[in-house]
């Protein structure tokens, strides 16, 4: 049970519940069981998951659709891009995926909520919304340059490309592997970032 979770059923009773608390609870258990069972899953669950009345749910988020895509968009956190340092974030980035899948179990979570979304035809097109507001946009912020675009593109391709497989590994990279991995991770990073040579 998370903390706000946790902190929002110790303080329910005679007291007024906090409506941003109650708010977050509400979402962070959307996040939790949509990564579960997809679009199918209920809002009564979600709201026995988070402590609360289901009619809370429709009150903050209007409905089910509507709690589904900010849970999608609280998935995804374009702050992270946006304080990437462009001297190390390579670097951190192979470290990142050389280590284990479940290190971050918040970032793991999402993640397979983020992929669950994506195969199903009727939350793809909001996954999609949520993906261009809140990691594709900030991408080409950061890379900037010409074709920004299509570097972007192929830039997320990647870095979704090396979550999954860390995702399937499910263990971390060790010894000479693990070194490798790193330094060729790193150079991909690297070359991705670099401004493209003029023509």
């Amino acid at each position: 049970m998370s903390s706000v979770v946790k902190r929002l059923r110790d303080d329910a009773g005679p007291r007024r519940r906090d409506a941003t608390a109650t708010r977050a609870a509400i979402l962070e258990a959307a996040m939790a069981r949509f990564a579960q069972l997809g679009y199918g899953a209920s809002l009564r669950d979600i709201a026995a998951e988070a402590g609360v009345d289901v009619a809370l749910i429709k009150r903050y988020f209007g409905g089910k659709e509507a709690l589904y895509t900010e849970a999608l968009k609280a998935s995804i956190h374009p702050d992270r891009l946006r304080a990437w340092d462009r001297t190390r974030f390579a670097g951190e980035i192979a470290e990142m995926m050389a280590g284990h899948a479940h290190a971050d179990e918040e970032r793991t979570h999402g993640f397979q909520f983020l992929l669950r979304a994506a195969t199903s035809p009727m939350t793809a097109p909001m996954l999609n919304l949520a993906v261009q507001e809140r990691f594709m946009q900030p991408i080409r912020e950061w890379l900037g340059g010409d074709d920004v675009h299509v570097r972007a593109r192929v830039f997320a391709a990647t870095f979704i490309g090396f979550l999954v497989e860390r995702l399937i590994r499910d263990e971390p990279l060790v010894g000479r592997e693990r070194q490798v991995f790193i330094r060729r991770v790193t150079d991909v990073f690297e070359a991705l970032a670099a401004d493209p040579p003029t023509r």
